[in-house]
């Protein structure tokens, strides 16, 4: 039996010219979009050791990491699932500022399972980061810069959620769970599973016991806040909480975009530490861009710092963005003795049009090119007109 060995494994595929013009256009454009708002590139390694690749981060990202045996050292390496804390590790140990740092990347990450029936596990990541601030300022400015660079990819009609994991933190804190119990009541309300829940309270007290009840149905508009404020505890971490999405509200009120809130929202409950947000967009189920504060992983690399940010990947934005036209290109006869001509096509290069050498031989496949336009001579000059195809 003969072995398909072009068969690559499930949820990995290769990106083809169409698309990967677009996912390059796209990472540069964004990029650039970071570095005018003081955003400076870092690039980490593919690979780090577990033990750095995975502190502060959760069990989440542990079971998304791909393992394996260092052929130098004998010690345990993992293909990072996330750039992230990568980035963390950066900032707390490499550049030692004591000030605000804001640091950008883009690169492939890869995961043991997919997040989604149509998700690759070989997620584009890119994304930005605020380290050394502490106020509601840097989440603010994150999110505007989140919502600019699905903008600059053309999505149009964009939701902000928001949400914070401070909240559900305060509650459970009070009622003192094991941590068995208290992995049940997060998955409960994170899946918003209502009949679970109320087994899982029966036995608080009343006032935790309502609040717990109370969280999955705090999702939707302004409202929510308002709501929230009477049938949570006054605790002061809550108080807080509450107060800061307010006032996120009330900064993103110009920011062109439908915003909520969603209280039962604990995605990276063990990872964030404050505001949690995604992005979705009209007529696509997965959120475009995650992201949040978690000021506690710099500690795990022994520097405590106040951090947020943002991720997204590139494939998915580029999938749910409109449909690029496709470039056309200039094709050049196959004279290499010409000093006109080739001067010509430098010149058309250098002002960024595409110019493809029609190599002899392959008459018969011009149409494959994707030209629309040629060069020819035209009283005595090389001139770019209309390809006519035969």
């Amino acid at each position: 039996m003969i072995m398909r060995k072009w068969l690559l494994p499930e949820y990995i595929e290769d990106i083809l010219p169409a698309e990967a013009r677009r996912i390059e256009a796209l990472r540069r454009s964004m990029l650039e979009l970071f570095e005018v708002h003081g955003y400076q590139l870092v690039l980490p390694p593919l690979l780090e050791y577990v033990e750095s690749l995975l502190t502060g981060t959760g069990h989440d990202l542990d079971l998304k990491t791909f393992k394996l045996v260092d052929q130098l050292s004998g010690r345990m390496l993992g293909v990072r699932a996330d750039i992230t804390p990568q980035v963390a590790r950066i900032d707390a140990h490499l550049m030692n500022r004591e000030g605000v740092n804001r640091l950008c990347y883009a690169g492939s990450v890869l995961h043991t399972l997919p997040g989604g029936l149509n998700r690759t596990r070989e997620p584009l990541q890119i994304g930005a980061e605020i380290y050394g601030h502490t106020g509601i300022e840097s989440d603010l400015e994150v999110q505007r810069l989140m919502l600019d660079a699905l903008r600059l990819a053309g999505i149009a009609q964009l939701q902000l959620d928001i949400g914070h994991v401070a909240v559900f933190r305060a509650l459970v804190r009070r009622a003192q769970l094991e941590p068995e119990a208290e992995a049940e009541l997060f998955r409960a309300v994170q899946a918003k599973d209502v009949p679970a829940l109320e087994k899982l309270v029966r036995k608080l007290d009343r006032d935790l016991r309502y609040a717990l009840l109370a969280l999955p149905e705090l999702a939707g508009g302004i409202d929510v806040l308002a709501q929230a404020r009477q049938q949570l505890p006054n605790y002061i971490e809550i108080k807080r909480a509450l107060a800061q999405l307010r006032a996120i509200a009330a900064s993103l009120q110009d920011a062109g975009t439908q915003i909520c809130f969603d209280l039962g929202e604990l995605r990276g409950y063990h990872y964030h530490s404050g505001v949690v947000f995604a992005v979705y967009a009209a007529g696509w189920s997965n959120a475009l861009a995650l992201g949040g504060r978690y000021d506690e992983v710099g500690k795990a690399f022994g520097r405590a710092r106040p951090a947020t940010g943002f991720s997204m990947d590139l494939r998915e934005i580029v999938a749910a963005a409109p449909a690029a036209e496709a470039r056309g290109a200039v094709l050049a006869p196959h004279l290499p003795q010409d000093a006109a001509l080739l001067r010509r096509i430098a010149m058309l290069r250098k002002a960024g049009e595409i110019v493809i050498v029609d190599l002899p031989g392959h008459e018969k496949s011009r149409a494959e090119l994707g030209c629309d336009r040629c060069l020819q001579h035209i009283n005595g000059q090389w001139k770019v007109v209309k390809w006519q195809k035969t």
